[in-house]
Order: structure tokens, then C-alpha cells, then sequence
């Protein structure tokens, strides 16, 4: 591929070769490149002319049917070369002369490198890492999915993240982090979404710290963008992956990918399910009020992910492409709560829940690609709108002494949410070393939320929540010698409305600016050194702002708070990649500005001092700052190692209850992951983790850490992978934490963590090389690979 970027590069450049013979005589070159085992064109296969000191005079690309055309050609004897990824390159030698200016080369059939095909097809053994101008892109190989078997379980292993017992992802110790799929915004909560993509439908997990101002500016500590596999391979194409979960509950998992490649078409689609139940037990211990709260939670669901898709090349310049994803979630959770006393004449309750819980998204995505003469110019229309609709039915049931007239009712709850996103970008390469990128979007989101009990002590109610977003951008990008920069501005403008049983209860909007900046400086073709600063904004999501009940338990409530301010964040980052022989280096520093941050707070219920309220609040504003360390390093041909360590502080202060605090909150991990290669065929993973203690504003989580295992085998020709993975070897994956405020209080959470993983996958198909691949709006620059 890089040989291939690099031709296109010098096509491009000026060239210095040998003077023609004849400038008079001008010659033309034509013919249609084919696969010679499928009898079909060959789109985008690179052509060049070379003179006798192999200095390129002309070259182009084949069009979508194969075909092309030099013209223009002075007199003179030349080399003429065809060249695609997986090819052998085809030779001839051609002469313009008096005699014969126009060569009609007709069909000419390129044959299959073998070699390289099999590096095309098979899935990566170990996942690398892509060091782009803005992001990191994780190229997930097989040591990743056979550390988990959906993509919460993996991303644990991916450096600057981590996933609690709830599922909930944080990014840099944030959990206010921005979840995408193919680029696009899902209306289904982050935990749950995690749980419901298997990791073998995964091709890759960008992780974007610090955006430019190119991209939409929500997600305070950054964008997470999980890429699914789509097949653009010749032919009929497939891979069939399943495994199974077997802890204290089993779970199952499967996904099947497919593609059809022929002439100017391309179909592609994916199935994937996941289910069995999972369990959660907790224990919190009041010494205020002198009792013990245990909590169990199961949750027996299913889900099934269908994506289908295809692009369509009406020519080289012109490029349509549509897909759908069709996600259905089906869950049974069950639950108890039982509070219990120090003194038994206080009347121990118990509380026992279960709920019907279906979801169905829907979302639908068009492209629409010009490309314009020059290479990279190029205008890209986007239309992407989603839809969800949720049911629930909670029943909950008091007994025990202590119940007394508590009531046994039924919560009924329908939720319905839409999301539209138009956007228009334009990208023209003013030079070799400019680019300007211009583009508008325009985001509509829509939900409502019908709640309705059978408590007497509380309300039925009708909430509604919209919010509009029109923003305009720019950015430009320039470079010279090893120093590159690019600037931004996104201007936008945001609506919001919320209305509480047909009346309106809250509304604001108003403009803002976001500034983006990266620079970088290539010390040399192994070192990079890149500065950059984003602006960034965390708007409050329903759950944050919806003032409807959303959960109770005999001493807790959970409600939103409609009122919350939008949170914004000033983002400085420092980054250092290194590439040796062995393995490579990366390092990075980063502070961060956060203004009127949300938090989520327990306070005592006003209405009732024995209760608390779960919600949120703006409080002040916060710094935060961090170091991250991570590398790959293979001390022999059999064994590599992926270390790192990450460190994050910050200052947080804010009101809780009627007292102001102010805590300097520290915490670090460390992951080390080894990969050992037995034989060709079998290889061996060993992951652990260590996450260290801290002190947040209201409660201090505990340090704890846990190790990983794993097997892989591969047998028939390498197209079928088995995997045996052991999670959590010692069974000290729990959350523990201890807290005063507003009671002296200790709990801890543990999961199905301790679980042991059987994978097989088969991949199937005779597809012979690559097509065109999806246009992306975040197809940029800079990549350096990496072991994890």
C-alpha cells in the first residue's frame, strides 16, 4: 500500500527524465486492465509511463470498468507498467516514434501474487496502532478478539480506557466520552451498545482525544468510533464467527459478514447476536444509619445487530452508497434490594423488581462522492437518520417488617427518540502541501418519554425533549520541510426545548465557537513531536435532564435535572511517537479546562431525610490533567510484550448538599499484555491490569486488578481461528468504594467477571482483491503502526 501511495504521489510531481527525441510527435497509450481468473475489470489499478532513466513521464489510475488512457506522449522509448495490490506488476516496453504513435493494448489480464493475497485476507494476528494527525486508530487483530467476546469486554485492553461493572467507558478516567459506529451517532445507551456489538463484527476503534474542529464537538473527554466489518473483496466473500460464555451464567455470542463485489456494485452485510444472562451483586453498608443494603441484579437479554449495504460506482468520479442497521434488544432483568438493620426492631424491607425491557434502532446512512479532477477533490453530500423506540415494564414489591404501608405497583414506560444528520463537506488540496476542507451539518434529535405507574404516591407524566444543531466549519492544513499545522473553526448554533406534561419547563439557545489547532514537528522518519488544543462541549443527555423517576430502591431514587448547563472543556495536548526496529514508543501529556462540569451527586431527599436522590449537577469549574505511556516491543520472534501506564489528576470542587468541597483527585493503571508464539499455528495471551485508588468529590473507589489469558489455534489453511480465553483468573475484578458524604458509607459491586471464553471463526470466499474502499470524512494523514 505504501508503494502504492507513493506512485500516486510522484504522478503528480514534477518530473525530470530524459529529453524526447521528437517533441513534435505526440503518442497515446490504451487499453483495460482485467482479473484474468475472474474476467473482470480492475478499477483505481495504477498506470505509468517511464522513460530509460525509469523517471515516470505520464501516469493515471484505471476507471471503474478497467479502462484508461495516456495521451500526449513524446517521442521516445518508454517503459509502460500496471501495478494493483495483490498483482503481479504487468511490463512492456513501448516506442513512439513517426511510425507508430498510438498503441491499443486492448485487454490485458493481471495475475494473482499470491503471497500478498493471503496478507490481504486474513484477519491481522495482533492489533496495531495507526498514529493519525488526530487520532489513533486501533487496528483490532485477533489477540483482541479473543480477549473478549463483545466490544465492552475488549476495550478494557485499549489504552486510555476502561469499563466499570455497569458497562459504563471512560476515556482518561472521563466517562463523558462520545460513542460513534461507522461515524454515526447510535440513540442506544453506551453500557448497553457495548454489550450488543460482538468484537469479532469489529474492524477497527478510533480513539480521538482531542477533535478538530471537522468533527461534531459533543463528548467531553473525547470520540470513540467503532468501525464494523465491510468486505469489498472481488467475488463472494465471507467470515463466520460464534463462541460461548461460561461463568456463573452462560452467554453466547455469533456474527456472520458477507459481501458480493461484481462489475460496478458491491453488496455487503452483517449479522451479529449476543446473549444469556448476566449477573451483579453489591453490597452497600450505611454506619450512619446503621444498616446494610444488598443489592442483586440479573439480567437475562438477547440482541441481534443486521447491517446490509452497497455501493454503487456509476463512474471514477461518481460514488453512491447506502446502509442500514436494524438493532433489536430483548431483556428480563430481575432484582432485589433488602435493607437490613443493625437493630432488628428498626423492620428489615426487601424489594423485588423485574422488568420487560424491548428496543429496536433503527438507523439508514446515504453518501453521495464526487470526486473533481484533481486527486483529493472532492465533495461528499451525508444523510444518516435513526430511530428508537423502548418499552418497559417494571413491577416492584415491598415486603418485610419494615415495609409498612409501602405498596406494591407497576411502572409502564415508553420512550421514542429520532435523530436526522445532513451534512455537506467539500476538501480541496489548493497545493501539494494545502488543504482546505470547508463543510454544514445540521442535527435534529427528537424524544419523548410516557411514563405511567400504578403508585398513588406518584404522578404519571409526559416528557418531551428536543434539540436542534446547524453548525458550519473550516479547516486548513499545511506543510513544509517536517513541520505541518492545521487550523479550525466550527461555528454552531443550539436549540433546546423541554416540555413536562404539555407545558414548558425549560428552554434556552445560543451560538458558540470551537477552535481547533495541531502542530507537528517529523524530528526524523522515526520521530514525531505533535501539539495540539481543541474546544469541547458535553450537553446534557435525556437520562441527565429528564425530571420523570427513572429508578427507585427503598433508600435511593434516581431522577434528572432539567435545568443542567452544557459543560465545556479547553483541551491542551502534547504527543511524542517514536518507531524503532523492534517495536515503537508512544508518549503524551495533556491539561484540561472544564467549565461548569456535570456530575452525578447523591443528596438527602428533601421530601423525606431517610431517602437519597441520584441526579446531577453543574458544579464548578475543574482542571485536569494526565500522562500516558505505551509501547509494543517483540524481545524475540516469539515473544512480544505491550506495557503501559497512565496516570490522571484533577481538581474537583463543587456543592454537595449545603457543603462546598474541593479534592485533588489522583489515580493511575498499569497493562501489560504479552503475546507468545508457540508455533505458526498456536499462540498464547497473557493481559493484566492494575488500577490504583483515589479520591473523587464524594466517593473513593478502592485499587483493584485482575489477569487475562488466552489461546489461539488455527487450522484449515489458516481460514478457521479456535480461541479459549480465561477471564479474570482470581476473581478480583470488583468495584469497592467508600464515601461520607452525605452519609459514612461503604460498598462494593462485583460482576460475571471470572468467566472462561470458546471461540471459532471461518473465513470463506475466493474474492481476489480490494475495491474501492467507503468513503470516510475522517480519511486523514500520518500513520505508524504499531504491536499492542
Amino acid at each position: 500500500m505504501k508503494k502504492l501511495i507513493f506512485l500516486l504521489l510522484l504522478m503528480t510531481a514534477p518530473m525530470f527524465g530524459k529529453d524526447p527525441v521528437d517533441p513534435v510527435i505526440l503518442g497515446k497509450v490504451t487499453g483495460i486492465v482485467m482479473d484474468k481468473e475472474f474476467n473482470e475489470p480492475i478499477p483505481y489499478a495504477t498506470i505509468s509511463v517511464k522513460d530509460s532513466a525509469g523517471a515516470i513521464v505520464e501516469g493515471t489510475v484505471s476507471a471503474v470498468d478497467g479502462t484508461f488512457t495516456l495521451e500526449k506522449l513524446p517521442a521516445g522509448n518508454y517503459t509502460f507498467q500496471i501495478q494493483f495490490m495483490g498483482y503481479r506488476t504487468f511490463t512492456e516496453e513501448v516506442t513512439i516514434s513517426e511510425k507508430k504513435k498510438d498503441f491499443e493494448l486492448g485487454q490485458i489480464f493481471l495475475e494473482a501474487e499470491i503471497a500478498q493475497l493471503d496478507d490481504v485476507e486474513i484477519v491481522a494476528e495482533r492489533s496495531t496502532i495507526e498514529q493519525r494527525i488526530d487520532r489513533k486508530v486501533v487496528n483490532v487483530g485477533k489477540d483482541l478478539t479473543t480477549a473478549g467476546a463483545t466490544a465492552s469486554e475488549i476495550m478494557n485492553n485499549i489504552p486510555s480506557l476502561a469499563v466499570d461493572q455497569d458497562g459504563n467507558i471512560s476515556m482518561r478516567g472521563n466517562d463523558n466520552v462520545r460513542i460513534l459506529v461507522d461515524g454515526k451517532p447510535t440513540n442506544i445507551p453506551a453500557a448497553q451498545l457495548l454489550k450488543q456489538i460482538p468484537s469479532t463484527s469489529i474492524k477497527s476503534i478510533e480513539l480521538i482525544t482531542n477533535p478538530s474542529a471537522k468533527y461534531n464537538p459533543e463528548g467531553m473527554s473525547g470520540i470513540i468510533n467503532i468501525i464494523l466489518h465491510k468486505n469489498s473483496n472481488i467475488g463472494f466473500n465471507g467470515n463466520l464467527n460464534t463462541g460461548v460464555t461460561v461463568g456463573e451464567n452462560t452467554r453466547y455470542t455469533g456474527s456472520l459478514d458477507m459481501n458480493y463485489r461484481t462489475g460496478k456494485v458491491n453488496f455487503f452485510g452483517n449479522f451479529g447476536t449476543n446473549g444469556g444472562k448476566r449477573e451483579q451483586l453489591g453490597t452497600i453498608q450505611n454506619f450512619t444509619n446503621n444498616y446494610t443494603e444488598k443489592l442483586r441484579f440479573v439480567n437475562d437479554g438477547k440482541s441481534y445487530l443486521f447491517k446490509v449495504g452497497m455501493d454503487f460506482y456509476l463512474d471514477d468520479k461518481n460514488t453512491f452508497s447506502f446502509y442500514t442497521n436494524q438493532n433489536y434488544y430483548m431483556g428480563e432483568p430481575v432484582g432485589q434490594a433488602k435493607i437490613i438493620f443493625d437493630n432488628p426492631a428498626a423492620g428489615n424491607i426487601t424489594q423485588d423488581f423485574s422488568l420487560d425491557d424491548d428496543n429496536t434502532t433503527r438507523t439508514y446512512n446515504f453518501v453521495y462522492n464526487h470526486d473533481f479532477n484533481s486527486e483529493g477533490h472532492k465533495l461528499i453530500f451525508e444523510a444518516d437518520y435513526s430511530s428508537t423506540d423502548e418499552d418497559e415494564i417494571a413491577r416492584f414489591k415491598y415486603s418485610g417488617a419494615g415495609a409498612g404501608e409501602l405498596d406494591s405497583y407497576r411502572d409502564d414506560v415508553k420512550e421514542e427518540f429520532t435523530n436526522t444528520t445532513i451534512n455537506l463537506d467539500y476538501e480541496n488540496p489548493l497545493s501539494e502541501t494545502a488543504k482546505l476542507e470547508l463543510g454544514a451539518e445540521a442535527r435534529l434529535r427528537r424524544s419523548s418519554n410516557d411514563y405511567r405507574t400504578t403508585n398513588a404516591s406518584l404522578d404519571n407524566a409526559l416528557y418531551d425533549y428536543d434539540n436542534n444543531i446547524y453548525s458550519f466549519y473550516s479547516t486548513f492544513g499545511q506543510s513544509w520541510n517536517k513541520w505541518s499545522y492545521q487550523l479550525g473553526a466550527r461555528l454552531e448554533r443550539y436549540e433546546v426545548e423541554a416540555i413536562l406534561d404539555n407545558e414548558l419547563i425549560y428552554e434556552t439557545d445560543y451560538f458558540t465557537l470551537y477552535l481547533s489547532g495541531f502542530l507537528s514537528y517529523k524530528l526524523d522518519d522515526m520521530k514525531t513531536l505533535q501539539l495540539s488544543y481543541g474546544r469541547r462541549v458535553d450537553r446534557p443527555g435525556l437520562s441527565q435532564v429528564n425530571p420523570v423517576r427513572e429508578f427507585s430502591t427503598p433508600r435511593i431514587t434516581g431522577v434528572g435535572n432539567p435545568e443542567l448547563d452544557p459543560q465545556f472543556t479547553n483541551s491542551l495536548e502534547l504527543n511524542y511517537t517514536h518507531n524503532f526496529e523492534k517495536g515503537s514508543f508512544t508518549g503524551g501529556v495533556f491539561y484540561r479546562l472544564i467549565e461548569d462540569e456535570i456530575s452525578q451527586v447523591l443528596l438527602i431527599d428533601p421530601e423525606d431525610p431517610s431517602r437519597l436522590l441520584l441526579t446531577y449537577l453543574n458544579w464548578d469549574d475543574n482542571t485536569a490533567y494526565g500522562v500516558e505511556l505505551s509501547g509494543r516491543y517483540r524481545l524475540f520472534p516469539w515473544w512480544s510484550l505491550n506495557p503501559s501506564f497512565e496516570l490522571y489528576s484533577s481538581t474537583e470542587k463543587g456543592v454537595v448538599g449545603e457543603e462546598y468541597l474541593e479534592v485533588e483527585a489522583t489515580a493511575y493503571s498499569l497493562r501489560l499484555s504479552q503475546s507468545f508464539n508457540v508455533t505458526k499455528k498456536l499462540t498464547f495471551q497473557l493481559f493484566g491490569m492494575y488500577r490504583s485508588s483515589t479520591d473523587m468529590l464524594q466517593i473513593s473507589p478502592e485499587e483493584f486488578y485482575f489477569v487475562n489469558a488466552g489461546a489461539r489455534y488455527s487450522f484449515l489453511e489458516d481460514k478457521a481461528t479456535l480461541s479459549l480465553n480465561f477471564n479474570d483468573i482470581f476473581d478480583t475484578q470488583e468495584f469497592k468504594f467508600t464515601s461520607d458524604i452525605p452519609y459514612d458509607q461503604r460498598g462494593q459491586f462485583q460482576g460475571d467477571s471470572q468467566t472462561v471464553y470458546l471461540g471459532f471463526s471461518y473465513r470463506f470466499g475466493g474474492g481476489k482483491n480490494r475495491a474501492l474502499s467507503r468513503k470516510q470524512r475522517d480519511d486523514n494523514t500520518n500513520n505508524s503502526s504499531g504491536l499492542f
